[in-house]
């Protein structure tokens, strides 16, 4: 069957709305206006006002509210426009989401799904441009999924409304129109990395909207006689080491590809965790491809240059397996 990368979040949202009438989606322009990005158009036509919500512009409202109604026995999807209106609910997230099992003595968890829009490379400038999941996997008590491929938009859904923690799924941007055929998509396995493309001279790492660059860049590479291998991480925390590693061993390159800035960001711990248990097998340092260190521009040749690209993994990979 072939759909986008929207259609299979719209249907995966369907799915659940239908299947248990304590999944409800609320957020802001989710319901008239068929959310922000037409991932949630029709839905409210289908399934009614109290089963999607809009609601007002407060973030920390609706976040605590999902809180609220995830404590009391509801399974709420709440939609944060784009990642970086997430911050103004960090104290719900944090604090509150994140703790509140803990904080009970394990009387109380919190099954809430909070998704959201990041990345760049649509235009939208240096505040709406942010990838922030390397923030929130640094936050124990969350676990943070990014669906990189239409199988894992259709079905991560069900598999983070299953899990008696919060989940926060990050759909990038960049992917929503991506087309392709989708049959036959379950539920995903949350704890598990995949690799999306054999390879035995070095190993790609990467997750969410680089996944494609890496893909294209792994074709660039087999035209030069280079076999790379591609790992879409899916999950960042918990991060699945095992499948990293394995396949660090086998290619003994790794190059990590993330679109959040260098310093202190989620490729140097994934590159610390190789260093750490895979240092020995390892015929060259890691590297690392990430956004430039600046604000995100909004001229598109300006973007375009600041977010990691096909040639700068390639080019990655090429100083990992020859030198120089």
């Amino acid at each position: 069957m072939k759909t986008t990368y929207r259609e299979a979040l719209r249907e995966a949202l369907r799915d659940a709305l239908r299947t248990d009438d304590r999944v409800f989606l609320m957020g802001e322009d989710v319901g008239r206006y068929g959310g922000t990005f037409a991932v949630s158009a029709g839905l409210l036509e289908e399934f009614g006002p109290d089963r999607v919500r809009d609601t007002p512009l407060s973030e920390s409202a609706f976040v605590g509210a999902g809180i609220g109604a995830a404590l009391a026995g509801m399974r709420p999807i709440v939609e944060i426009m784009t990642v970086n209106f997430s911050l103004l609910a960090l104290d719900q997230i944090l604090n509150n989401a994140a703790t509140l099992l803990h904080m009970s003595g394990g009387q109380f968890a919190v099954p809430l799904v909070i998704r959201m829009t990041t990345g760049a490379g649509r235009q939208v400038a240096a505040q709406h441009s942010h990838s922030l999941e390397g923030w929130y996997a640094h936050i124990p008590g969350l676990r943070v999924v990014a669906p990189a491929t239409l199988e894992d938009a259709r079905g991560m859904l069900a598999t983070a409304l299953a899990d008696p923690d919060p989940v926060l799924l990050f759909e990038h941007g960049a992917l929503y129109g991506a087309s392709g055929d989708l049959d036959g998509a379950g539920p995903v396995d949350l704890d598990r990395a995949v690799v999306r493309r054999a390879g035995s001279d070095v190993t790609l790492v990467t997750y969410g909207g680089c996944l494609p660059k890496c893909l294209e860049a792994a074709d660039a590479l087999a035209a030069q006689g280079v076999a790379a291998e591609v790992v879409d991480l899916r999950s960042l925390r918990p991060l699945d080491e095992e499948t990293v590693l394995a396949s660090v061993r086998r290619t003994h390159r790794a190059v990590v590809v993330d679109e959040g800035w260098r310093s202190g960001g989620f490729a140097a711990e994934v590159s610390a965790r190789i260093a750490e248990r895979a240092f020995y097998d390892l015929d060259a340092p890691v590297e690392r491809v990430c956004a430039a260190e600046v604000p995100i521009p909004y001229a598109k040749h300006l973007e375009q240059a600041a977010l990691p690209q096909p040639a700068t993994i390639v080019a990655a990979a090429t100083r990992a397996v020859r030198g120089g």
